[in-house]
């Protein structure tokens, strides 16, 4: 059975039940959308449903201005033609073309150069678009949701970002709340996610979030919005299997990152996490010194209570929270992420593509 993106959008807060009556109204229009709201908040997800409900018979095409550079960004929303430039061995239909009779979505917008921006007006006022190194001006009919986590009256009023764009743009205007403003629906968020990330067979031995725990995680000011709650997810379904998580174990081992003292282990087995503990310092300390990583010997510990642990499952997971935590840190900006992992900005992108990572 296939969601729909509007269903996707989980809660049943003031703040979630705006936002959903607020897409049903502008939906069926065919009027520009602008979204606003901090990273990590499902920018991207409010777009999807804005397009689903319009029915609008083409595709719902993303592109994400900040992960592109400008030159590059240029041809990939007009495409080009064979021999425009070096390496246009064929003909390229740009993601305007692509999105013609849908819904064309420009993340992060708030990134595009002054320049870029004057074309995409051009567009926008005509529904016609030339590739690059072409003279032909193709019809499309596409509507344009556009989303920013920057302060874009801010921005125009700075002569940044282009006043007559932004007036076409803001047609409709979607305010996403972050978390904090609608902790209310944490419980539901919590449960939807766990579902959706853990077959059936892993939901056996989840974690279960007691009220002090949910109290714990209204207390916290979320930073990095749904994103971050998802990767609190996967932290705890791993230190507290089929455990009842306590508002301690909240504020003290998933927001600060610290090992449990207890947790799957049995009482007999508490030097483990001592141990555990050291090996979790050394790590720390040799992330921030830019030492080599800890010896064979130090994970010598975790492979006698763990024979069998799946290693490329257990990176991957790390990865994700890496990456995760760098966009977050980053403010969803990826060369700056890529950067701050020491990755090239083309290998995190394809990265993000394979676990299914956004900015926003």
């Amino acid at each position: 059975m296939t969601v729909s993106a509007i269903d996707k959008i989980v809660g049943s807060s003031d703040q979630a039940v705006r936002l959903k009556k607020l897409i049903e109204l502008v939906g069926p229009s065919d009027g520009s959308v602008l979204i606003q709201g901090p990273t990590g908040s499902g920018k991207e997800l409010v777009a999807e449903a804005v397009h689903e409900i319009s029915e609008r018979p083409g595709e719902f095409v993303a592109i994400n201005c900040a992960a592109i550079p400008k030159d590059l960004l240029e041809s990939e929303l007009f495409g080009y033609e064979k021999g425009a430039f070096t390496g246009a061995d064929r003909k390229r239909e740009g993601r305007f073309e692509q999105a013609s009779n849908g819904t064309l979505f420009l993340d992060e917008i708030g990134d595009m150069s002054p320049d870029l921006q004057s074309k995409l007006l051009r567009v926008i006022e005509t529904q016609r678009v030339q590739r690059i190194g072409g003279r032909e001006n193709i019809e499309i009919n596409v509507r344009i949701i556009s989303a920013s986590h920057k302060d874009l009256e801010e921005m125009t009023n700075k002569g940044s970002f282009r006043a007559d764009l932004m007036y076409r743009l803001n047609v409709f205007p979607i305010i996403v709340p972050s978390l904090k403003q609608r902790t209310d629906d944490l419980p539901e968020l919590i449960d939807a996610l766990l579902k959706k990330t853990f077959s059936k067979k892993q939901q056996k031995d989840l974690p279960r979030f007691s009220k002090d725990g949910i109290r714990a995680l209204s207390n916290y000011s979320w930073p990095g919005n749904i994103r971050e709650l998802k990767n609190i997810i996967l932290r705890a379904s791993v230190l507290f299997p089929n455990i009842n998580i306590s508002g301690e174990h909240v504020t003290q081992n998933l927001l600060r990152m610290q090992a449990p003292e207890h947790t799957f282990f049995d009482d007999e087995n508490t030097e483990t996490w001592d141990e555990l503990s050291e090996l979790e310092t050394i790590a720390e300390l040799d992330l921030a010194q830019e030492k080599s990583p800890p010896s064979a010997e130090d994970f010598r510990v975790w492979f006698e209570h763990y024979p069998e642990t799946n290693v490329r499952r257990l990176l991957s997971e790390i990865e994700v929270v890496l990456i995760e935590a760098a966009l977050t840190d980053q403010q969803g900006h990826v060369a700056n992420a890529a950067e701050k992992l020491m990755l090239r900005r083309t290998t995190l992108i394809e990265k993000m593509k394979k676990y299914g990572i956004n900015q926003n």
